[in-house]
């Protein structure tokens, strides 16, 4: 099987992150994989162990996305692809990278696709399904489960606290939610491996792309953290007078009633 797993490098939201200007200063933040992509790595390893063929994981940054890309490797998966944009486009959006990998699964054959859900830090959930609809073939998000046999794959789907039983064929991509496996930390030996497998470095001119092709159809207007939480009040004293001062507090000072 081929198999492709799409992976995005992100910050890692357990640290601090600082915002100036409207814009993430990256300077001394953490950047990590994005973790329901880790989900789509281990699903892919899984089902390459079990199915044969091969796992290729495929980023869109600049060189600074290769540590992810070996951590990948360094969990199991075979290849990994980086197409650098960084000297060919200032900005970009989920349109943007959906086109780029049409351009760059075009003479590719793939039997299946597999993505995170969202990304943690813009969380549209857009990409996979763009890439899906761009190649024509079907896909399932958030899934909890995959199982293929021969060309028909049969898939849990979290939907709003139910499950969905899907059947689809290959070739397929999926979005991949919590609950679907438990992704493996990379081991020594997997780590000293990486370091020989294959990463190829792709940039816009070797798929063919011209910049007015992937321009940004959305532009950010601003970027900032969420206000603090104020600390909370303790009411004290009788019930009665705890639930009078509680609905003065809510019409007064929260102003929601």
């Amino acid at each position: 099987m081929n198999i492709y797993v799409l992976l995005k490098r992100t910050f890692d939201t357990e640290e601090k992150i600082v915002v100036s200007n409207g814009v993430i200063e990256e300077d001394g933040a953490e950047f990590i994989i994005n973790p329901y992509d880790e989900y789509a790595v281990e699903e892919a390893i899984k089902q390459r162990d079990e199915h044969g063929g091969e796992v290729t994981v495929v980023t869109i940054g600049d060189e600074e996305s290769e540590k992810q890309l070996r951590t990948a490797l360094a969990m199991g998966a075979d290849k990994a692809v980086l197409i650098n944009t960084e000297e060919d486009l200032e900005e970009g959006d989920q349109f943007t990278t959906a086109k780029i990998l049409e351009a760059f699964f075009e003479d590719k054959e793939v039997d299946l696709i597999l993505a995170g859900n969202v990304a943690i830090d813009e969380a549209s959930g857009q990409v996979g399904p763009r890439v899906a609809e761009l190649l024509g073939i079907p896909y399932v998000t958030t899934i909890t489960k995959l199982s293929i046999d021969g060309k028909t794959v049969n898939i849990e789907k979290d939907v709003e606290g139910d499950v969905e039983v899907i059947e689809s064929s290959l070739p397929l991509l999926v979005t991949c939610q919590q609950g679907l496996n438990e992704p493996r930390y990379p081991s020594l030996p997997g780590i000293m491996k990486a370091k020989k497998k294959p990463l190829e470095e792709l940039e816009l001119d070797d798929l063919d792309i011209d910049e007015d092709d992937v321009e940004a159809k959305t532009k950010t207007i601003d970027i900032f953290l969420p206000a603090e939480k104020e600390a909370g009040k303790v009411l004290e004293g009788e019930l009665e007078d705890q639930v009078k001062e509680l609905v003065s507090l809510l019409k007064n000072e929260a102003k929601v009633l």
